[in-house]
């Protein structure tokens, strides 16, 4: 068998020596290591299944000399029934043993259809085929129907690239036995057309890259933290005390006062760790990143361009890439883990007023992830003075309605008050006592305590700020990331981005002849230069298109006002303003939330035009862009209610137009703080109840609902199926990672309501934080249940948000002295 092994090898080399010099490099060319092939090699190749014999199988016109047609034999993992010889449907290997760290995806042809030649090696031979073809159509009677020869090249083309993908994905995989990983190919698996490349990281590996990633591993070392003894922290156990039946039961065996020493990882110094278990030394997630590192440095190589796996995903090569899940979450024979235990500590919704074990979330999912839902935790909890205060403003107008002055003063029928009409022509002179219900709400939310809620609501921004900074330094220390500095991130996880290096591919091949020997090439200022004008022309044409919306809004309102005016249905004409107020919100809600998705996927182009070299670049510039266009579409209209309205109405006979014969409309009689609470009102509940929770929930219901009724399996059929599936077949089905910029952006956006405009809508607060504790635990169960397990990344903070969250503080405080300034002057 080894002989025959040989003999291939032996093949592919006399067919590389062989390729014609026009023929174009179409696959990713073979490593040194094929031409060393011997049986130390084909014993660590047990431990990969290669492809099947017929895909090694090259053109026989292409060479004549007769090969062998025998194919290297895959290993079987499953019976002649269909089911795996192994039953553990755990994340293992075939054996049942060797854990699966990481597993590549990929599409492969039905089984049924069988596999051309290799274009790599036939690429003549497809034309001397396409050639004989027709000249046997044309020689031949047209007897039956043959075969189009545009069909017969597409179908060629077709086996081409799947060539070329499969040449590359060989190449690649050989490159990563030589780093030590063990490969096992699922080609087999109940997923039509998906085949699963199995990846294990054996203890060297794990131990000689821990060493150069400079992981901190827990060494024996243990030490007592010691608690303080002053009255602060007296006060704190106090508390903490009280507070018990609050915290979620995950650290039931770990006592809190003690801590692990941790050092960098050594292979010299393995006597400093406690290596008694050495399966569970190296968690899931570090043994899940430490793969992904020798993913991203193995490279494919082709004559002028390198491949690693991002450039090998965004072509196809493979279709996905994950680490799986711990385990099952439900049922009886579910094993003990920490993917099941955060299900039950913090992805239900039975536990809503606990804390979250930000501990298990970090081990679980990553710093990066544990400082999201850590973030979000402290800004709920911040959330419950603000509520409580925004609550006793708003019973304090309800209290204080029937004393307001002024409100008195217009609902007085002794007052026989006639005011001048609201539009020409269409309008009429008007009554003031008929205003006194507005007059009345408007006090519930503009009275003496809201300037104290507006003062408070800044302050509160300040203090939050604050607060997180304390619990964010606090985490990096409980988490040893005080050491985590710029220098280690650029090392690690700033690598090159696929669209960079394809472009760069591109200006080498036009500078080949032009660039001196030795210098690196890589994108200038000058070559994103026409990227550079188009985003700034665009973000330029997105915000003139926001504030056309809007005044198109502001038509609708004066148009709107004027047909019910002339209406003949006294109801129509009974309640105008109301009316007006609440289907101009209604129709802003909607092209907000039209609007988002538009200014999203733009944002994304956009990013994508520029090229940026690392996907921290990428993330930021998308970030930015997205937060611009997003927050300038939801504040538009409220930034015009409050501080625009009313103030270029003109005065009677010398009113301001627009549009011809429309009249700028005015504030009612009370001011338009009204009129501002509910937009704003209208824009934060809608969006946190539709963009937010109904689009979380629905959509993923929706696309299960017909993936269902494609399938022509029933119900209980499905689920069947679903239990026989191993646990890469299952983390498949889920949803991919898209990032955390979706889930920081909506929180964002819902601070800067809170704190913005809180003086108009004092419930603000409360709403926030009921959303607040829906999406915690909805967050919760959609990263646990319906997403594929991130990639654990490292991170010591939460990056450009904390510099959002700072401009929008110290704006907030700005605008709300703005806006009772205007309102005290002009009410």
């Amino acid at each position: 068998m080894e002989r025959q092994d040989d003999g291939d090898a032996g093949s592919l080399k006399q067919h590389d020596s062989a390729e014609e010099p026009d023929t174009p490099p179409l696959a990713c060319e073979r490593s040194g290591s094929l031409q060393k092939e011997g049986p130390d090699m084909m014993r660590r190749n047990d431990n990969y299944l290669p492809v099947p014999g017929e895909d090694k199988n090259l053109d026989v016109d292409f060479n004549s000399t007769s090969k062998s047609k025998e194919s290297i034999p895959m290993k079987n993992l499953y019976a002649d029934d269909g089911s795996p010889l192994n039953p553990r449907l755990g994340p293992y290997f075939s054996d049942g043993q060797r854990r699966v760290d990481y597993v590549l995806a990929y599409h492969i042809q039905k089984p049924s259809s069988i596999r051309r030649p290799s274009s790599r090696f036939g690429d003549n031979n497809f034309i001397r085929r396409l050639r004989r073809s027709m000249s046997m159509r044309s020689s031949r009677a047209p007897l039956q129907p043959k075969e189009d020869p545009e069909i017969a090249a597409q179908k060629q083309r077709t086996d081409y690239h799947e060539d070329d993908k499969r040449f590359r994905r060989e190449e690649f995989e050989e490159n990563l036995l030589e780093t030590g990983l063990e490969l096992e190919k699922d080609e087999g698996s109940k997923i039509p057309g998906i085949g699963f490349l199995k990846i294990h990281a054996p203890w060297n590996v794990l131990c000689r890259e821990a060493e150069f990633m400079k992981l901190k591993m827990p060494t024996k070392k243990v030490y007592d933290v010691k608690q303080g003894s002053n009255l602060v922290e007296k006060i704190r156990l106090f508390i903490h005390k009280i507070t018990a039946p609050l915290h979620p039961k995950v650290d039931a065996n770990r006592p809190q006062s003690i801590k692990s020493l941790s050092h960098p990882f050594s292979r010299e110094k393995q006597h400093l760790f406690d290596l008694s278990d050495r399966d569970k030394f190296f968690d899931t997630k570090t043994r899940s990143s430490i793969v992904y590192e020798v993913l991203k440095r193995t490279r494919c190589t082709r004559a002028k361009y390198s491949m690693g796996i991002t450039s090998l995903l965004a072509n196809g090569v493979y279709t996905s890439a994950y680490p799986l899940h711990d385990g099952e979450i439900e049922g009886v024979n579910a094993e003990p883990n920490d993917r099941k235990l955060l299900y039950e500590e913090w992805a239900s919704y039975s536990v809503f007023y606990k804390y979250q074990p930000i501990g298990l979330i970090r081990k679980y999912f990553g710093e990066k992830v544990g400082l999201y839902f850590a973030w979000l935790g402290v800004y709920t909890q911040m959330l419950i003075p603000a509520a409580i205060v925004g609550v006793i403003v708003f019973l304090y107008g309800c209290a204080t309605v029937d004393d307001n002055i002024p409100s008195m003063e217009i609902c007085d029928h002794r007052n026989n008050i006639t005011m001048c009409p609201l539009c020409d022509r269409a309008c009429s002179y008007w009554k003031l006592v008929t205003a006194c219900g507005t007059a009345r709400a408007s006090h519930l939310f503009d009275n003496p305590a809201t300037v104290f809620f507006s003062i408070f609501m800044a302050l509160w921004a300040v203090l939050f700020m604050e607060h997180w900074k304390r619990r964010q330094m606090r985490l990096n220390y409980v988490w040893d990331l005080t050491g985590f500095g710029e220098e280690e991130e650029e090392e690690h996880k700033d690598h090159n981005r696929a669209e960079y290096e394809f472009r760069v591919m591109q200006k080498t091949l036009k500078q080949e002849h032009s660039t001196p020997k030795g210098e690196k090439v890589k994108l200038t200022c000058t070559d994103r230069l026409p990227a550079y004008l188009t985003t700034v022309v665009m973000m330029g044409f997105m915000i003139a298109v926001t504030f056309a919306i809007v005044f198109g809004v502001i038509l609708y309102r004066i148009s709107i006002k004027a047909a019910l005016h002339m209406s003949n249905y006294p109801a129509a004409r009974s309640n105008i303003r109301a009316t007006v107020k609440t289907t101009a919100a209604i129709i802003n809600l909607i092209i907000i939330i039209i609007l988002d998705e538009i200014y999203a996927a733009i944002a994304r182009w956009l990013t994508t035009l520029e090229v940026p070299k690392t996907d921290k670049s990428f993330e930021e510039r998308l970030i930015f862009k997205t937060f611009i266009l997003k927050f300038v579409n939801a504040f538009t209209p409220i930034v015009y209610l409050a501080f625009f309205r009313g103030r270029l109405v003109g005065r009677p006979g010398n009113y301001l137009y627009v549009v011809g014969s429309y009249r700028m409309e005015e504030c009612a009689h009370a001011g338009c703080l009204m009129e501002l609470c509910i937009q704003l009102c209208i824009t934060m509940l809608g969006k946190q109840l539709i963009q937010n929770n109904l689009f979380e929930i629905g959509i993923p219901k929706l696309k299960k609902l017909l993936r269902r009724r494609k399938s022509e399996l029933d119900s209980k059929q499905e689920e069947e199926l679903n239990k026989t599936l191993q646990r890469h077949e299952r983390d498949h089905i889920l949803g991919p990672f898209v990032g955390l910029s979706p889930e920081y952006m909506e929180m964002i956006i819902q601070f800067g309501m809170v704190t913005l405009f809180v003086a108009s809508f004092p419930l603000a607060p409360l709403f926030a934080l009921l959303n607040n504790i829906i999406e915690i635990r909805l967050d919760a169960k959609k990263f646990v249940m319906e997403l594929r397990r991130p990639i654990a990344a490292k991170a010591k903070d939460i990056g450009i948000w904390y510099n959002l969250l700072r401009g929008l503080s110290k704006v907030a405080v700005i605008v709300n002295v703005s806006l009772f300034c205007l309102f005290v002057c002009f009410i």
